[in-house]
């Protein structure tokens, strides 16, 4: 990936502080049984995050992960970042995703993380679901092929949805999923996990 001179500034000025990350072009639509999909980031923001992460570094697995894939928090990039990705996840999607599931109380983010898929590195991603009160994808770009994420329950996977779609879906049971093993190029997505109730922590 090349760098002009400017854009190590940029990139700060835009991850740093959320600028030009918002794209509200596609609202919130059911693309599969209790699964969601809506235009969430900008894929200048996105590129901007995939460089921030890779000047970080540090993309490994952690220890004692039941389902490791090689992952960098955006914690560890910027707490700065992490916050603004939580406010702005509770204050303009978790509206729209009660819309559909009225039950569901908004607890912040348990954890959001890039996870970096290449050949001769995590090729692939076993099935599991994930521990948490609601999950979502952000597809972060597109040049690559395999590692496509799937839901074979549901039948349905995000090969179709543009850089900067959130797909999201309940955690817990109903939605195992995996990522095909890549056959070309690098791919990078973020995952979000948002807290569980404190009843239920």
């Amino acid at each position: 990936m090349s760098f002009s001179p400017h854009e190590p500034l940029d990139d700060l000025v835009r991850v740093l502080g959320y600028v030009d990350a918002i794209d509200q072009r596609n609202d919130m639509h059911e693309v599969a049984n209790e699964m969601f999909a809506m235009s969430c980031w900008t894929p200048q923001f996105c590129q901007a995050l995939i460089r921030a992460a890779e000047a970080a570094g540090g993309f490994a697995a952690e220890p004692g992960d039941p389902v490791p894939g090689h992952e960098i928090s955006l914690a560890m990039i910027s707490p700065r970042l992490f916050e603004a990705v939580q406010n702005d996840m509770g204050e303009r999607i978790w509206p729209q995703l009660q819309q559909h599931w009225p039950l569901i109380d908004y607890h912040g983010i348990n954890d959001a993380f890039i996870i970096k898929y290449q050949q001769g590195g995590q090729e692939e991603l076993r099935p599991h679901h994930d521990v948490a009160q609601v999950s979502a994808s952000i597809k972060l770009n597109d040049a690559y092929e395999g590692a496509t994420l799937e839901f074979p329950r549901q039948g349905v996977n995000n090969a179709e949805l543009p850089v900067g779609s959130l797909f999201a879906w309940p955690s817990l049971v109903t939605h195992p999923h995996h990522s095909t093993r890549i056959t070309k190029g690098t791919k990078y997505s973020l995952t979000i996990w948002f807290e569980l109730p404190l009843s239920l922590s």
